[in-house]
C-alpha cells in the first residue's frame, strides 16, 4: 500500500460531479479550482464502540464521499461554501486563531478541525489563503462518517495548499486528534479507514501503533446499507461521549480491583493487557467485579478515591457533566464482547469455510443484540430496521455508526439482494412519506471503496 495520500490527474470533464463542482466553484469564485480533495465515508461492518477503548475494529470505505475543489491565494482568508444550501458560507482570517465552537457544531467548525490540526502539526505560522467549495454524498448525522470524512478532506486540503507532505497514517491520527475540538471523543476509527481504504477489501484497523490490514470478505454474498432516517449528531448530544466516560470509569474500577494503580488506565485495552488475560477472562473478571446495577458518583468516587470534584475534572468530559449514574458492567461487557467478535470475524474471512456467510451473519446479530441490550446505543427504528431486513432476506444484520439512528448494514446472500431491496422498500420506506421521499439515498447495496486522495485536472 503508498504510504502517502494519492495525487490522480484526471479528466475533470468526464466526470459529472467533479464537473458540476468546478462549474459551480467558477461561478462563486470567478477563478478556476487548483486541485479537488476527497475523503471517503465508511461502513463499519463489525466492532462498535470499541475504538476509543483501544480495541480493533473492522469498516470499509464506501463511495458517497466528501469531494471539495480548492484555489489557493494571497487573500489571507479561508472561505468555505457548500453545494448544499442548507449549509452557510464561512470566512475565517487565516492571521486569527482558529477558533471551534463546540456549542454550535455547524459543518464549517468540521472542517477548521481539519485545518487547525494539520496547521499546529505541521508548525504553520502563516496558512495559505483558500477558496472551497464542498460537495457531500454522505447522509448528514446517519453513522457512515459524514463528519468524519469532512474533517478528512479539509486536513487533505490543508496540507496541499500549504505544500506539507504527510503519510496517510499521519494524517489519519492528526484528524483523529483534531475532531476531538468539535467535543466528540471519538478513537480513530473513522479518520483511519478513510485515509488507509483500499478498493476490493474491507480492513481490519489495529491501534497503537495504526495499522491496516486487509479483510477478503466472502463471495456469495454482499453488504446493504439501509438508513432508518432518525439522525443524531454526535457533537450535539451527550449520548457518545457518555459512554467513553462510562468505559473510562469501568477501566479504572477494573484496575483497582486487581491491584493495579487505576489512575495509569484509561482505555479497557489497557487493563486486558496488564493482566495479560484473553477477552474471555476479561469478561469473567466484569461478571466478578462490576455490578450490574447503575453506579453513582458517590461510590464510584469511594472505590477509587478520588474526590468529587476530581472526579468530574479528571473522568468527565464537558458534555457529561450533569450525568450522576453509570452503567459499568454494562458498557465493559459489551466492549470486551464485541472485541472478541471482531478477531472472530476476521478469523473467517481468513479461513473461508464453506458456512462463511452464515458465521459472519450470526457474528453480526450478535453485535446488534449487545448494541441494543448492553451499550443501549439503538433506537426503535434501528431495531425495526433491523428485524424488518432479517425477514427479507438478509443473514445478519446490526447498526452501524454510533447509533441512536443512522444505518444499518445487512449481509445479504446475491441471489436474494433483489427481492431484499424490494421487501425492505415495501415494509419499511413506503409506508412512510418522509422515508419514502429519502428512499433513494438510504437503500443501497455498498462495496469497498478507495481512500481519500487529491484530484488534479489534466
Amino acid at each position: 500500500m503508498a504510504t502517502h495520500p494519492p495525487k490522480l490527474k484526471t479528466a475533470i470533464t468526464a466526470n459529472e460531479r467533479l464537473q458540476h463542482l468546478k462549474n459551480t466553484f467558477e461561478t462563486k469564485y470567478g477563478e478556476s479550482p487548483h486541485f479537488y480533495a476527497c475523503a471517503p465515508g465508511r461502513v463499519n461492518l463489525i466492532g462498535e464502540h470499541i475504538d476509543y477503548c483501544g480495541y480493533s475494529v473492522l469498516p470499509m470505505a464506501i463511495e458517497p464521499n466528501i469531494l471539495a475543489a480548492v484555489s489557493v491565494n494571497k487573500s489571507g482568508t479561508i472561505t468555505l461554501a457548500n453545494t448544499n444550501p442548507q449549509y452557510k458560507d464561512f470566512t475565517v482570517s487565516c492571521s486569527e486563531d482558529i477558533a471551534i465552537d463546540r456549542d454550535n457544531p455547524n459543518w464549517h467548525y468540521y472542517f477548521l478541525c481539519g485545518v487547525k490540526g494539520i496547521q499546529e502539526k505541521c508548525g504553520i505560522a502563516h496558512l495559505a489563503g483558500m477558496s472551497c467549495v464542498v460537495d457531500g454524498t454522505i447522509p448528514p448525522s446517519s453513522g457512515l462518517s459524514s463528519s468524519s470524512a469532512l474533517v478528512c478532506c479539509a486536513g487533505l486540503v490543508t496540507m496541499e495548499a500549504n505544500q506539507k507532505s504527510l503519510s496517510k497514517v499521519a494524517l489519519a491520527e492528526i484528524c483523529a486528534k483534531s475532531e476531538r475540538y468539535i467535543g466528540t471523543e471519538g478513537g480513530g476509527m473513522d479518520q483511519s479507514i478513510s485515509f488507509l481504504a483500499e478498493r476490493g477489501t474491507a480492513k481490519l484497523i489495529e491501534f497503537q501503533p495504526l495499522r491496516a490490514t486487509d479483510v477478503k470478505l466472502p463471495d456469495g454474498a454482499v453488504f446493504v446499507i439501509s438508513n432508518c432516517c432518525m439522525e443524531m449528531n454526535k457533537a450535539a448530544s451527550s449520548h457518545f461521549n457518555i459512554r467513553v466516560v462510562e468505559c473510562r470509569i469501568a477501566t479504572k474500577m477494573l484496575a483497582q480491583a486487581q491491584g493495579l494503580d487505576s489512575s495509569r488506565f484509561m482505555k479497557l485495552v489497557q487493563v486486558q493487557m496488564e493482566l495479560k488475560a484473553s477477552l474471555e477472562e476479561m469478561l469473567a473478571l466484569v461478571g466478578e467485579v462490576l455490578h450490574p446495577e447503575p453506579y453513582s458518583r458517590e461510590e464510584i468516587c469511594k472505590v477509587l478515591g478520588v474526590t468529587s470534584e476530581q472526579f468530574s475534572t479528571e473522568l468527565l468530559s464537558a458534555n457529561t457533566q450533569h450525568v450522576k449514574h453509570f452503567k459499568l458492567h454494562q458498557r465493559a461487557k459489551h466492549v470486551y464482547g464485541e472485541a472478541a467478535r471482531v478477531l472472530r470475524f476476521k478469523s473467517v474471512c481468513d479461513s473461508e469455510p464453506a458456512e462463511s456467510v452464515q458465521l459472519l451473519g450470526d457474528l453480526m446479530n450478535q453485535s446488534h443484540a449487545s448494541c441494543r441490550d448492553l451499550y443501549e446505543c439503538s433506537c426503535p427504528e434501528l431495531d425495526q430496521l433491523v428485524d424488518i431486513c432479517l425477514k427479507s432476506g438478509a443473514v445478519g444484520s446490526r447498526l452501524t455508526g454510533a447509533g441512536w439512528g443512522g444505518c444499518a448494514v445487512s449481509m445479504v446472500p446475491d441471489e436474494k439482494v433483489e427481492s431484499f431491496l424490494q421487501a425492505v422498500s415495501e415494509a419499511y420506506y413506503l409506508p412512510d412519506p418522509r422515508r419514502a421521499a429519502m428512499e433513494k439515498q438510504s437503500l443501497f447495496v455498498s462495496k469497498p471503496a478507495g481512500g481519500a486522495a487529491i484530484f488534479l485536472d489534466e
